[in-house]
């Protein structure tokens, strides 16, 4: 049995239904790596699609935008590929619209459940619940209520949401060990091939002693600077009757973060135009851009100025402390 395993898709991420500003917004990119990271499933390389969490961007969205993010799973669904999905915390725990969800081969993890699933020779039982606050002190309940009267199958995999001890984020590469909301890899049960969690960002594998891995997928484009450095993919997961035999991590093609530091001393009107310009196109075509002004900005760099000379990029200007006037970032707003 092949598991094909994504998460964090964050759909509907700068995708406003009736924006103010006309800009390249970022919500196609979202759609587009989560359709290519599907495309082994509607080849016919995976038997089963789990999507780990935060398949939205946050909790309250337009039925349209459910809609348009649960259809590629029904269709996957339809053409005989189950899909299993874990509401994130973006998602508070539940699906928006869940009638919207309803359909045989789409399964949702909306309360504590266990899923058998049958193929190439396997039966496989998906044990897992939405994104639980406070976990470290109810995870052993939530797991216990997931499997309270089921028949092992040949396999279990977990399919959670959460932090798990170990797991890393962030340049400075914070760990998380303590806190209400990771789970102690202690916890974990002992009878299971795998355990599959979105919710980090970064795609990485926990072995906890004693324990089956933890794979994190990570997510499907980059949602933020701090992740600028990491690859983004998803995760083909081979299941045998006797457990895990292997995994691979599949890259996509993330639109590059880049930061570029800018002085304006000295500048004059066209000279602050023209160092603008000159930062951007030292950038890839594609990139998303921040620019870091080391002095005070003139009052003439506008988000309308960097909106004329982004191109095919989204730019945007980090304005330093000192400067008297408020600090904001100029250009690109969420609207």
């Amino acid at each position: 049995m092949r598991v094909l395993f994504l998460s964090d898709t964050h759909l509907g991420f700068d995708m406003p239904a009736r924006p103010r500003v006309v800009r390249r917004r970022r919500g196609d990119d979202f759609f587009r790596n989560f359709e290519r990271a599907l495309e082994p499933a509607r080849r016919g390389e995976a038997d089963i699609v789990v999507h780990g969490g935060d398949l939205l961007y946050r909790s309250r969205v337009p039925a349209w935008l459910v809609e348009a993010a649960l259809a590629p799973l029904k269709r996957l669904a339809s053409s005989g590929v189950p899909a299993l999905l874990v509401p994130g915390n973006h998602e508070r725990g539940q699906l928006p619209c869940p009638l919207l969800g309803l359909h045989d081969g789409l399964h949702i993890f909306d309360r504590p459940r266990t899923i058998t699933l049958e193929a190439g020779g396997v039966r496989a039982a998906f044990t897992g619940f939405p994104y639980a606050p406070g976990i470290r002190a109810r995870f052993p309940t939530l797991f216990a209520e997931a499997t309270r009267d089921h028949d092992a199958a040949g396999v279990r995999v977990l399919c959670v949401h959460q932090c798990i001890e170990n797991a890393t984020c962030g340049p400075g590469n914070f760990t998380f060990r303590f806190g209400p909301d990771v789970i102690r890899s202690v916890d974990l049960p002992r009878d299971v091939a795998v355990t599959l969690s979105g919710h980090i960002h970064r795609h990485q594998v926990l072995r906890p002693a004693g324990r089956c891995p933890v794979i994190y997928a990570g997510s499907v484009e980059r949602t933020s600077f701090a992740e600028a450095p990491e690859r983004k993919g998803y995760v083909l997961v081979d299941l045998t009757s006797s457990g895990l035999e292997r995994f691979e991590f599949r890259e996509l093609p993330a639109r590059p973060m880049v930061t570029r530091a800018i002085s304006f001393a000295g500048a004059s009107e066209p000279e602050v135009r023209a160092r603008v310009a000159a930062a951007i196109e030292a950038t890839p075509h594609d990139a998303v851009v921040q620019l870091r002004a080391t002095d005070v900005a003139p009052t003439t760099m506008t988000a309308e100025m960097l909106r004329s000379l982004a191109g095919t990029r989204n730019v945007s200007l980090a304005i330093p402390r000192f400067q008297h006037e408020p600090i904001v970032l100029k250009s690109d707003p969420c609207r």
